[in-house]
């Protein structure tokens, strides 16, 4: 089993089928290329300090203001992390309770719109987020949604059809930050976007917070009413999510943190997760040192030349490239579905997603894409020499799957599924590549596990 910094003594005897899952996972985690532009390897530090002791706390209730007794010491964590965020964001006010980024996403609108307002994003099929006002969401539930898309010329957001979509459609939360957007967002247009209709402005920027406070993309705080990130992806921390109120945001409205503080709780949550703060802080005091910056800066470096290993190896890149840690590919010239090259990809060795790109003719779980992220190998140490050989591993292992067209009817794709399935497992060239990722991969340590 796999050699880890942690020794799971006690787990290994009251719980020897979980932690032979975790050996297993660990040995997964080490020996494949994880390519989810959302996932991230956090530090031994973020690791222990989940498993820590306030996994016993319960603390209803905001520090100096809770409904239990015996917080004394949680309440410092909790300002602790609070006040860090403040500094590396340079931000207001920031709420560090809320369990995750839906969830936070749904304080902010619950706290600062009432049921039947009206609050726009990126369509999902254009690189939006299903809490973005998606119909059999929250947010298209119990409000009004309306969306803009990007360019069908370019893949990028071209701010004058924004306008004009929001402009026709009057939104009062407009919302910018996106989950497969791979170029750089100006959120000064969008602000001036937004005050063309008296918008509130909210800024998600939970693929990208990494590399804003790395310095590597420009920050939303002097144009953003509100600003929600989850700590888990190019933030290297535990899974959670933070909300921001700016300066701005509190001179549109005093009221606004105490507006979104009361959503979160009461509103949606209960006692907040006290190890999840706790690990929050610490991924931030990791973040607010100077080898960060260094890291952000090599999570784009790596993107733009695995980018231009795609290109150079006739795949075709959503927008042309990328100016962050996330690549789209658009698949349908090589007439695969995303969802098959995604698993061919795993056999391989190379974990990522398959997803929608724009104006995809094909639905969500047989989408036309793939969505491919660098900040977990980066974290890793690899570098852009790295990333030459990992892009030619991606488009060989596309190469062998191109043309299985998925039948119309659903009975004719699970007959192909089931025959595609059978087949990659047994691709020569697929186990080929899978050897040759395997033995690199090992080259690399993994935080917490080696």
């Amino acid at each position: 089993m796999a050699k880890t910094g942690f020794s799971y003594t006690s787990l290994k005897k009251s719980s020897p089928k979980i932690y032979q899952a975790i050996q297993k996972e660990q040995i997964r985690q080490k020996e494949v290329l994880e390519m989810i532009a959302s996932e991230n390897y956090t530090s031994a530090s973020v690791i222990e300090t989940l498993g820590s002791v306030f996994t016993n706390k319960y603390s209803e209730g905001y520090p100096k203001r809770r409904y239990y007794q015996g917080n004394e010491v949680v309440d410092a964590v909790e300002i602790y992390a609070q006040d860090l965020a403040k500094k590396l964001f340079g931000v207001a006010h920031v709420n560090v309770q809320p369990y995750s980024g839906s969830p936070a996403n749904a304080a902010i609108v619950m706290g600062l719109l009432k049921p039947g307002q009206k609050l726009m994003g990126l369509a999902l099929d254009q690189g939006g987020h299903i809490t973005h006002g998606l119909k059999v969401g929250f947010s298209g539930i119990f409000f009004k949604t309306a969306s803009y898309k990007v360019s069908m010329k370019t893949g990028q957001l071209d701010y004058k059809e924004v306008e004009e979509a929001v402009v026709a459609e009057k939104p009062d939360l407009l919302i910018c930050g996106f989950t497969a957007y791979p170029r750089e967002i100006d959120f000064a247009k969008f602000r001036k976007i937004a005050d063309k209709v008296g918008a509130i402005l909210f800024a998600d920027v939970s693929h990208i917070a990494g590399l804003i406070v790395g310095g590597v993309h420009p920050s939303p705080v002097p144009y953003a009413d509100v600003i929600m990130t989850t700590t888990h992806k190019t933030l290297r921390g535990p899974r959670g999510a933070m909300i921001m109120v700016t300066d701005r945001g509190l001179k549109r409205d005093p009221d606004m943190a105490k507006k979104i503080d009361s959503a979160v709780f009461p509103g949606l949550q209960g006692g907040p997760h006290d190890n999840q703060t706790a690990a929050i802080a610490v991924a931030l005091e990791e973040a607010s040192k100077p080898g960060f910056k260094k890291y952000a800066a090599q999570i784009v470096k790596n993107s733009k030349k695995l980018a231009e290993t795609l290109i150079k190896n006739d795949l075709d890149l959503v927008s042309g490239g990328t100016d962050n840690h996330l690549i789209l590919v658009d698949l349908q010239r090589q007439q695969v579905s995303g969802k098959l090259a995604a698993e061919a990809l795993e056999v391989a060795g190379i974990v990522l997603n398959f997803s929608l790109v724009p104006y995809d003719p094909m639905p969500p779980f047989y989408s036309s894409g793939i969505r491919i992220g660098t900040p977990a190998l980066t974290t890793r140490g690899m570098k852009e020499k790295d990333m030459v050989k990992v892009g030619n591993w991606i488009a060989a292992s596309i190469k062998e799957v191109e043309g299985y067209v998925l039948p119309a009817d659903k009975e004719g794709r699970l007959e192909l599924l089931k025959k595609f399935r059978g087949d990659i497992v047994k691709n020569k060239n697929l186990l080929k590549i899978q050897k040759e990722v395997t033995a690199f991969a090992k080259k690399f340590p993994v935080p917490g596990i080696d």
